[in-house]
């Protein structure tokens, strides 16, 4: 009977849901859901309160990997995946060849592209889907926030210049986005700020015509909910809230008056961790001290000698990781796997150890000893001067849905951040992207 209605047409009242217009992805670096709520009774109608009241909210949000970063998060919303497969373990990483400091966004040549990103974002898929017909943009103060939103096929990608603190991009993207950029640089003068990011957004999406047909374009923004003197932290926090709300509020009735209302999609969320202030814990009487990660790699470079004979089995180490010399272990027909079974053995043992594992990622952009210090303790690097204390507190921030065919709600149960794309993906009915494995969150 239903086969049969069908191909009379006498099924009626219902419609296919079309496809929004325009995907807007906000991204919030060090966003807090505590801090959302506790402003609230503060904020403008339209902004946070908006978004909480008439979008679906999905109140515990995390990411599947640690340690996080801007840029391994980023790029973690646009792929639907983890650094194991998308390669962005941070920021930057040791090359295994010079190790060296190397940037998430270089190209190897000089060049600043994204490279690096190993596998598929939505954007990209979006680009294969329509046959490079959707528009593609990402807009960010800092380039690696800009460059993993946008990824391989975006259209343009812009961020703030360190020599200029003006807007610029790379030769990678289209003469298009190169020439609005010169355009608008020449006819503005901004502070560096969220509100900058969302002043060129606007003219983005109205001098590239972004949301103007039925084909589906996305555009990506990164602002900040930090702030940089940390001794007055209370006041600052709640005039940068006020202040990112009203950016917010003002964004997104723009694009909704130049899109069309219930023809965008938006989807906010955070990146997962906060620039704490520091704290000193031995003051209180709370359990804390210092672990050298370069006297301990030397240690351990001492160690190894005695056992399989003098040599320098140690690179050296970055971050929270060691790096072993792979080549003079085979030389030597040393068992690689004996070689770190022992390593774990000695380090396991150092004093604000928690624990020791072998890197889940790939050899070229991590170490192979991946050292986890005791909450609490501070990691020292004295070789580069890196330091950081470690904490295993979860930061609360959401991921929140609003506009095209959205319901409203809020949601308890606990979501990654790796389900955003594949949802992005089901709601404008492309294929996730290519190392996402997530199911969807609705």
């Amino acid at each position: 009977m239903l086969l049969a209605a069908l191909a009379s047409g006498e099924v009626h009242g219902q419609t296919l849901q079309p496809a929004p217009r325009l995907v807007v992805n906000i991204a919030i670096d060090q966003l807090r859901t505590d801090y959302i709520e506790h402003f609230s009774p503060l904020y403008s109608p339209n902004g946070f309160k908006k978004l909480l009241e008439r979008g679906r909210v999905y109140e515990a949000a995390s990411y599947p990997f640690s340690p996080v970063d801007r840029a391994s998060a980023i790029a973690s919303i646009a792929t639907g995946t983890t650094p194991q497969y998308n390669n962005i373990v941070g920021t930057q990483w040791l090359d295994r060849t010079t190790l060296r400091p190397v940037q998430c966004t270089d190209d190897g040549n000089g060049g600043t592209s994204p490279g690096k990103l190993a596998t598929s974002t939505t954007g990209d898929e979006l680009k294969v889907a329509t046959r490079g017909k959707a528009l593609v943009y990402s807009i960010a103060v800092d380039k690696d926030a800009a460059i993993m939103a946008g990824g391989h096929a975006a259209d343009g990608a812009f961020w703030i210049s360190e020599k200029n603190n003006r807007w610029t991009t790379s030769n990678y993207y289209t003469d298009s986005s190169q020439n609005l950029l010169r355009a608008y640089n020449n006819a503005n003068s901004y502070h560096v700020d969220n509100d900058a990011v969302a002043n060129l957004a606007e003219a983005c999406v109205s001098n590239m015509s972004l949301g103007k047909d039925d084909i589906t374009d996305m555009l990506s923004v990164t602002f900040e909910a930090k702030i940089k003197d940390l001794s007055n932290w209370q006041a600052d926090m709640e005039i940068a809230y006020l202040k990112l709300d009203k950016t917010i509020a003002r964004l997104i009735s723009s694009i909704e008056s130049k899109v069309g209302y219930n023809k965008v999609l938006f989807v906010v969320t955070g990146t997962g961790y906060t620039d704490d202030e520091p704290i000193d814990y031995q003051k209180y009487k709370i359990p804390t001290g210092t672990f050298y990660i370069n006297r301990t790699a030397n240690l351990l470079n001492m160690y190894l000698s005695a056992i399989y004979g003098q040599a320098r089995y140690v690179e050296t180490c970055f971050h929270n990781q060691i790096y072993l010399d792979h080549k003079l272990i085979e030389q030597k027909r040393l068992s690689f796997n004996d070689v770190m079974s022992r390593s774990k053995e000695l380090l396991v043992q150092t004093s604000g150890v928690r624990s020791v594992s072998s890197s889940p990622y790939s050899p070229s952009v991590s170490g192979d000893l991946v050292v986890e210090v005791a909450p609490g303790w501070q990691l020292v690097n004295e070789d580069n001067h890196e330091q950081f204390t470690s904490r295993a507190a979860f930061v609360p921030f959401p991921i929140i849905f609003y506009g095209t065919a959205i319901t409203a709600g809020r949601i308890s149960t606990p979501a990654t951040v790796d389900r955003i794309a594949p949802t992005i993906a089901k709601a404008i009915r492309i294929r996730a992207p290519n190392a996402c494995s997530s199911a969807p969150l609705h």
